[in-house]
Parts: structure tokens; C-alpha cells; sequence
């Protein structure tokens, strides 16, 4: 159990990262491309970034941009290599771009996390494919393109998924122990009286007479047994606990054996009784 909930919360942590989709629109034409977020980066939020589209200059953005400028909202457009994410990033935001959009320069089609150090990182960041990349750098070029950077659609989904089988591991796991602790308990319990039994040799060892209603006796007893209820009859076999109480000999082995090691009259704990001093087997009469 604790090595699926560790494997889920790594789960957890990659797909609970802000994502973006990255949105161009031209005149009555639009399309979308499928991206990672730079980790650390300023997240977009519910309502999107849009701005106009420019090609880096340099287009990698390893040094200081030439295309500056903060007079409208604008997005950067950089390709992959030749230095740091970090250093991209960092020279899109002082150039007063308010997000970098970073392609890759190799045909794998694989799209990577860029990681960055977040501290005084205030633009939002994301990766796309070298095929995305060069569709925007061709829409850039021929002149003004509005992009858009919008949330990913599947994020929701994926805080609900994960809100869910949180709820579920942690419903099972009490589950699982509302049903296994008291039969555990039961079983320590079980246990334990078990061990509190006064062992078979023992109760045999218990003093034993013939009864005799005429016969005067020594010990606590009355005529009736106290554990069948029956009244005694002449020749029947009684047996005596230490606690001078006496019972037939038949009913009092069978409480010991299996009701546990009171005295059904006094209550008495015999087994402790019984361990302070040596039981002495009694002679028939």
C-alpha cells in the first residue's frame, strides 16, 4: 500500500504542473498545438495571454534581444539550443515580452519540461514541436500574428481525477482498517484468554470426594450445583476449587476448560490462586 500511494503521488506531481495551449489566429483561421510548460514558470491563467506574435532576434534569444519594446502586449517566439532555457526565458521578460514560446530545433517530436529557476521569473513559458515552431516563425514573419497561450482544457480534469482517487485510496485504506483492527483486536484478545485457561492437567489435579448429604463437610457448598443447577444425590463426585467452593465434577471441568478461570459463584481468580500454591490432588471417599 505505501509503495502505490508513493508511485501515485509522483503521478500526482507531473500532471498536477500548470499547463498551456498555445492558439494562433489569423484573420477566420485558427489552429492549436500541443505543449509543455516551463516548470516554475508563471502559470496562465483561466482567461488566457494573447499578444502579438514576433520572431526572436536572435531567433535562439541567448543574448539580449534587439526587438524590445512594452508598448502592447507581445509574445517571443525562440528556438531551442544554444543555451539555458533559463537564459532564453530571462532575456524574453527584460526585453518586455510577456511569454516565451520555446520550439525545438530536432524532428523527435518529443516535447520536454524546461526546467528554469523560478526566482524573479514573471512571464509565462511554455515548448512546443519544431513543426509547431516553424509554423508560427513563417505566420511571424509574414507580419502581424495575434497568438493566444490558454489554459490546458485537460487540467480540470485531471485536479477532478486526482481529487477522486485520492478519495477512494484514503476510503479503502479505512475501510481496510475498520475491518481488519477489531478482528486483530479479537484475535490479541482471543489470545490472551486462551493463555489465562487453566490447563487440562491442572483441573484434574483439583481435589474430588463423594458426596454424601449426611457426611459433614469442610467446605463452601450449598446442596444445589451452581453451574447445572441440580441438586446433589448421594455417590455423585463433587469437585472443590481453591476458593472452597464445590460443584459436580463434570460440570466444573467443563467451565474451566471452556468459560474461562473464575469461580462461577465467587468469581475468583483461580488461575492466580492455583499459580500462588500447588494443587494437591484430592482423595476419593
Amino acid at each position: 500500500m505505501r509503495e502505490a500511494l508513493i508511485g501515485f503521488f509522483f503521478v500526482f506531481v507531473l500532471y498536477a504542473i500548470p499547463r498551456t495551449s498555445a492558439t494562433v489566429s489569423i484573420d477566420f483561421f485558427s489552429t492549436s498545438f500541443p505543449d509543455l510548460p516551463a516548470k516554475s514558470a508563471v502559470a496562465v491563467n483561466s482567461s488566457g495571454t494573447c499578444g502579438a506574435l514576433y520572431v526572436a532576434d536572435p531567433l535562439d534569444a541567448c543574448s539580449s534581444l534587439r526587438n524590445k519594446g512594452t508598448e502592447q502586449t507581445r509574445l517571443a517566439l525562440i528556438i531551442r539550443g544554444g543555451c539555458a532555457f533559463e537564459d532564453k526565458i530571462r532575456n524574453a521578460q527584460i526585453a518586455g515580452f510577456r511569454a516565451a514560446i520555446v520550439y525545438n530545433d530536432q524532428n523527435d517530436g518529443n516535447l520536454v519540461y524546461m526546467m528554469i529557476n523560478p526566482k524573479n521569473i514573471t512571464v509565462h513559458a511554455i515548448f512546443i514541436s519544431k513543426f509547431a515552431g516553424e509554423i508560427l516563425k513563417g505566420y511571424a514573419e509574414e507580419g502581424k500574428v495575434r497568438c493566444c497561450l490558454y489554459p490546458n482544457h485537460y487540467e480540470s480534469s485531471w485536479t477532478v481525477l486526482t481529487i477522486s482517487f485520492i478519495s477512494f485510496v484514503v476510503i479503502c485504506a479505512i475501510a481496510v482498517f475498520v475491518y481488519f483492527a477489531p478482528r486483530r483486536w479479537s484475535s490479541s484478545q482471543g489470545t490472551h484468554y486462551r493463555s489465562q485457561r487453566i490447563d487440562t492437567e491442572t483441573v484434574e489435579a483439583l481435589p474430588c470426594f463423594t458426596f454424601s448429604s449426611t457426611h459433614p463437610r469442610d467446605f463452601h457448598t450449598e446442596d444445589t450445583c451452581a453451574i447445572c443447577l441440580e441438586d446433589y444425590k448421594d455417590g455423585e463426585i463433587l469437585k472443590v476449587l481453591p476458593c472452597r467452593h464445590g460443584f459436580h465434577s463434570i460440570c466444573v471441568d467443563s467451565w474451566l476448560n471452556k468459560s474461562g478461570t473464575s469461580c462461577p459463584v465467587c468469581k475468583h481468580d483461580l488461575a492466580m490462586k492455583i499459580a500462588r500454591s500447588d494443587v494437591k490432588k484430592g482423595i476419593r471417599v
